[in-house]
């Protein structure tokens, strides 16, 4: 399934029928779950009897017949899926309590399933969408749609209305040939295998004065108040505009990455962990390496890219050249092995230790190119010098062939 997130441009008629339809159908949910506590269920056939339920409450209540029939049935299916959930992070050993009821700030979006909706286009990137019970909003179709549309769901972000597809198409990417072992960080967002290094965007910090000012003149407000509203407002978007950018940074880079690579290595990181543990934990959560990741595996599989991970223990502090083993404090950004005399940036070479590791290589001294090579007093001829006695060294040496 592919999804698309396009605007719409509601007048203000339309704008209060999306709203109404979003509120009878929180109610709806509210109604469910409500039946759902009252009778115990567990059979097969569990959401078909509270699904039959709908019509009960339409009886009941006319005024949801105004909402179409096929966006109340999905709150039945959201309901269930809610309780897998909820069941699933039971059985991983979390503490979870019973489903709550949905509160107006908690319900954002209803979907229409299988049918009433239609998109007529007009102009280039100009639409109209068709809700049944709702009329025609403008939407703006900035690619086009393949496959067909199976489900349409409306969702309200801070005021805004948006549109989101979900279509039976299934994309195909394209790969690479390239081999690499990947290293996440913080100065540099990743150091790959080949020596290549991407910037850290750090948005939270090209942001902060803004959010800084924003929080702080809603801190001024009386609660309740009208100017508390807009202020909360204020704020909400200052962090929308942050994860776009974050989430615009992540998808081109994965995709960088997928259409250059036959198979990525990366480390299998306890983040959350390291989030709880680390003094830099709000650089750790603004990097979002666990999205990073997740984008990498969905689009390697539609490429039909391998994404491996390896055990992180002691890639940074293995020399990627000989093996040997040293103490790296975060603030010493250059590796320099005792053993080899070999000096590189960390951060790389912790990108070769995760390939090594993957191909199952045993770390070998190695000439290496002078781009990854860092001038320490002359470190790049002692390392040459190094290499070269080895050349001439015993056929028997365990490095041989490397």
């Amino acid at each position: 399934m592919l999804s698309y997130v396009f605007r719409l441009y509601p007048n203000r008629v339309q704008a209060l029928g999306l709203g109404r339809s979003l509120e009878l159908c929180r109610q709806a949910y509210n109604f469910l779950l409500e039946k759902l506590n009252q009778q115990s269920l567990s059979g097969k056939n569990d959401v078909g009897v509270v699904k039959h339920s709908i019509v009960e409450l339409k009886n009941a209540r006319p005024e949801f017949n105004e909402v179409y029939s096929k966006a109340l049935q999905p709150e039945c299916d959201r309901l269930f899926s809610n309780l897998r959930s909820l069941r699933q992070l039971k059985k991983n050993g979390k503490k979870v309590g019973a489903l709550r009821f949905k509160g107006k700030d908690w319900f954002k979006t209803f979907s229409y399933n299988q049918s009433g909706f239609r998109i007529e286009m007009v102009k280039s990137k100009k639409g109209i969408l068709h809700l049944s019970k709702i009329g025609s909003i403008k939407i703006k179709v900035h690619r086009p749609v393949e496959g067909r549309i199976k489900q349409v769901t409306l969702k309200n972000r801070l005021g805004k209305w948006f549109a989101i597809l979900i279509t039976d198409a299934n994309p195909k990417r394209v790969h690479g040939e390239k081999v690499l072992g990947i290293d996440l960080g913080i100065n540099n967002y990743l150091v790959d295998s080949d020596g290549n290094r991407v910037a850290h965007p750090h948005n939270i910090d090209k942001h902060a004065q803004r959010l800084a000012l924003a929080q702080r003149d809603l801190a001024r407000k009386n609660k309740g108040s009208g100017n508390r509203k807009k202020a909360r407002l204020a704020v909400a978007k200052v962090h929308e505009k942050i994860e776009r950018c974050r989430n615009d940074f992540l998808h081109k880079l994965s995709a960088k990455y997928v259409k250059g690579c036959r198979t990525i290595v990366v480390e299998d990181l306890d983040i959350v962990g390291m989030a709880r543990s680390a003094r830099n934990a709000r650089n750790i959560m603004d990097s979002s390496w666990a999205r990073f990741l997740q984008m990498l595996a969905y689009k390697a599989a539609s490429a039909g890219c391998e994404l491996a991970k390896v055990n992180p223990r002691n890639t940074t502090k293995t020399c990627s050249k000989c093996g040997n083993l040293r103490e790296m404090p975060l603030w010493q950004r250059i590796y320099s092995c005792g053993n080899c005399g070999v000096a590189m940036d960390r951060d790389y070479n912790s990108a070769m230790n995760i390939l090594h590791r993957f191909l199952g290589r045993v770390p070998a001294l190695a000439r290496e190119s002078p781009s990854t090579l860092v001038g320490q007093g002359g470190s790049m001829k002692q390392e040459t010098t190094f290499v070269e006695r080895l050349a001439v060294s015993s056929d028997a040496s365990p490095f041989r062939g490397w």
